[in-house]
């Protein structure tokens, strides 16, 4: 009987023991670098510290560079519309004058006529000629920056591209809503409506 609390003694003195050597683990001191390991440890933190921000600078200017351009791009359009609806109603001015004077404004040629313009020609005719040679030069400008007109006449009436002066009953057959004639053609700049075309709408 006299065993047993030596035994449960010896238990608590190894118990003891142990929880001293895990104490002895828990404050012993972290392994403290070189001043080698410090100095890289530091250029290693700087060298992450410059990339990110590299990284960064390098993100924003791709940004700022797109923007930039879609700035551009945009300033550029609205550029070629202001010009183009400035011009429209001088084209409008040429083409009446061009009818009044029996010019056919196909595109076939300047005055709408195959005769040769070395021919000898009335002033009247002359004059005809020399203002269908401005209107299609004018017209050629604005197609080459990208403007087009658009002539609806037949086609169904669209309220985002067409503006109605009139309408008239519609007759032989014609179905109501339709363009029945178009009095000044529209323009547009890709999907860009420069101006609506008027015209007159079948009721």
């Amino acid at each position: 009987m006299a065993k047993r609390p030596q035994a449960e003694a010896d238990i608590a003195e190894t118990e003891a023991a142990e929880a001293a050597s895990v104490d002895d683990v828990a404050e012993a001191p972290e392994h403290e670098l070189t001043p080698e390991e410090a100095r890289i440890a530091e250029l290693e933190r700087e060298r992450d510290e410059y990339l990110d921000l590299a990284q960064r600078t390098r993100a924003e200017f791709e940004n700022f560079r797109k923007r930039s351009a879609r700035e551009s791009a945009d300033a550029e359009r609205r550029g070629r519309a202001h010009v183009a609806k400035e011009l429209a109603p001088a084209i409008d001015s040429l083409e009446r004058a061009l009818q009044a004077a029996g010019v056919d404004l196909a595109p076939t040629g300047a005055a709408g006529t195959s005769d040769p313009m070395s021919r000898e020609v009335s002033a009247h005719e002359a004059l005809a000629a020399g203002v269908a040679l401005v209107h299609s030069d004018i017209v050629s400008a604005l197609r080459s920056a990208g403007v087009e007109s658009f002539d609806p006449a037949g086609e169904r009436f669209d309220p985002s591209l067409h503006e109605a002066l009139s309408a008239r009953p519609a007759v032989d057959g014609e179905e109501a809503g339709v363009v029945a004639e178009t009095l000044q053609r529209g323009y547009s700049l890709g999907d860009v409506l420069i101006r609506p075309a008027r015209v007159v709408v079948t009721s």
